[in-house]
């Protein structure tokens, strides 16, 4: 049985780094998706259909691969919260958190282009807040420039500073990649990520 190439449709670096951790060859590629929620969808409904978005989006240039699509966003009280894209909505974001706890959905999809088959999921990962002061929030998003990170953070780095604790089956998830369920994903779709070792 041939091996599949292994595709990872995002060009964030964040996840491109995840995906090295298993050390197996891939590609990135962009997935040109609509990442706009529906009326009266669910944060984890919306980050399962995205995640399965991107990775039929680049299914068309990979014939015989295994594509890995996925999508994530913040909630907080009942509230979606994307990339905040600014200062000001960053400081707003870290603001709404201090003293609470943020969930985090991490939808994944691997998609097998070749037969067809989607196995998806979506994992929490929870977040919580100490009471952060105002100067300690924007020191932090000066320091870190968190602009492009759904939340306002970066887990990975120096927001490691805003938390009082961390909730969750994979510290992966919340940097965007749960590699712990890749892995079984990828098992279902007979790929053993041990097996294939470069």
């Amino acid at each position: 049985m041939k091996t599949q190439s292994i595709v990872l449709a995002s060009t964030s670096p964040f996840r491109k780094s995840l995906l090295e951790k298993l050390n197996i060859s891939f590609e990135c590629a962009k997935p040109n998706t609509d990442e706009t929620s529906l009326e009266n969808e669910s944060p984890q409904a919306l980050v399962e259909r995205l995640a399965i978005d991107k990775a039929m989006a680049v299914a068309i240039n990979y014939p015989s691969s295994l594509i890995i699509g996925s999508d994530q966003v913040a909630v907080c009280d009942d509230e979606i919260l994307g990339k905040p894209h600014t200062f000001e909505n960053a400081v707003m974001q870290l603001t709404k958190f201090s003293g609470k706890c943020v969930t985090f959905y991490t939808g994944l999809c691997v998609f097998n282009s070749e037969t067809e088959l989607v196995e998806s999921l979506v994992e929490p990962f929870h977040v919580h807040f100490k009471e952060l002061s105002q100067i300690e929030i924007e020191n932090y998003i000066n320091q870190e420039k968190p602009l492009n990170c759904a939340g306002s953070f970066k887990s990975e780095g120096l927001g490691i500073c805003l938390f009082k604790k961390l909730e969750g089956d994979d510290p992966n998830t919340l940097i965007g990649l749960p590699l712990i369920k890749l892995v079984h994903l990828f098992k279902e779709q007979g790929f053993d990520v041990l097996a294939n070792q470069k």
